[in-house]
């Protein structure tokens, strides 16, 4: 059987701004006002920062994946929870009906993360807030013919991912020496993309080039199915690394608004009202 072919559907090089110290360096991976062509991601940002840039703050309605580049994460949120990530870690969050957090560098580093909103359908914005620490170690890798995948969620290259998201996703960090082919398979139906973290690769059946800081959004088979197989043609030109990300989906409307992701601005409005009416509960503090 002939599985769907993946293209380049559009390809750019993150642009970075200096927003001011503490937040050092800031690029959109995902940039706003997108969400109908990223569903079911919203936005996708690259930041290196220092302590007190991202302190207490609330969200509503979505669920992030924080992946750590290099650098330490420390994490504290309202319900009692710490932890430290290092590089490699990848935090799951899910936001639901409320979560209050700090996510700041840990004591003088510098600390360089990809975070990613993805969505939640309407029918769980109300579910209850929960995090997931995903250790470099507890992510299973596959050997390929000329590199290596390591799985973070889904079921990819014969391996399943630890990461316990509320809807269907994978995520994978594809690792190619120079002249490596590799063919990533993905659901047909999982809209997904690709972001070079190091070297230079040909994608597609295009074979277009991409290189670090690129981002490639991938052709999918919208009325597909979750059960069938699509392909990725990927070759590194170079010694390569690539985050791959996809998802099915929702095709909901969405409002985003600073730190929260409904279907409203009715729901926004509410939302920014329960949060200063205190239902979020109290600061996050060590």
């Amino acid at each position: 059987m002939q599985h769907f072919q993946r293209d380049i559907k559009d390809h750019w090089r993150v642009r970075y701004q200096n927003p001011g110290f503490p937040h050092v360096q800031q690029g959109w991976v995902l940039p706003p006002g997108q969400e109908k062509s990223f569903d079911p991601f919203i936005v996708m940002a690259e930041d290196w920062f220092k302590r007190g840039t991202f302190s207490d703050h609330p969200h509503r309605g979505f669920q992030t994946i924080t992946y750590v580049i290099d650098g330490r994460l420390e994490h504290i949120d309202n319900a009692g929870g710490y932890s430290v990530l290092d590089a490699g870690d990848v935090q799951y969050m899910n936001a639901g009906s409320g979560a209050r957090h700090a996510e700041e560098a840990y004591e003088d580093d510098l600390i360089h993360t990809l975070q990613l909103w993805l969505n939640l359908p309407e029918r769980l914005k109300g579910s209850d807030s929960f995090y997931q620490n995903i250790r470099v170690e507890d992510a299973p890798v596959a050997e390929l013919d000329g590199g290596s995948i390591r799985v973070y969620s889904g079921d990819v290259a014969g391996v399943k991912g630890p990461m316990e998201s509320l809807v269907p996703i994978t995520m994978a960090e594809v690792s190619l020496h120079a002249g490596a082919e590799y063919t990533h398979v993905l659901p047909e139906n999982h809209n997904a993309f690709l972001y070079v973290l190091a070297g230079d690769l040909a994608a597609g059946e295009s074979g277009t080039a991409l290189s670090k800081t690129d981002i490639a959004t991938l052709t999918f088979n919208e009325e597909g199915e979750e059960s069938v197989p699509s392909e990725l043609q990927i070759r590194a030109n170079s010694r390569t690394r690539a985050l791959i990300y996809s998802g099915v989906p929702l095709r909901e409307n969405v409002v985003a608004h600073g730190p929260f992701v409904m279907n409203s601005e009715d729901e926004i409005r509410q939302a920014f009202f329960d949060y200063q009416a205190g239902k979020f509960g109290p600061p996050a503090v060590k």
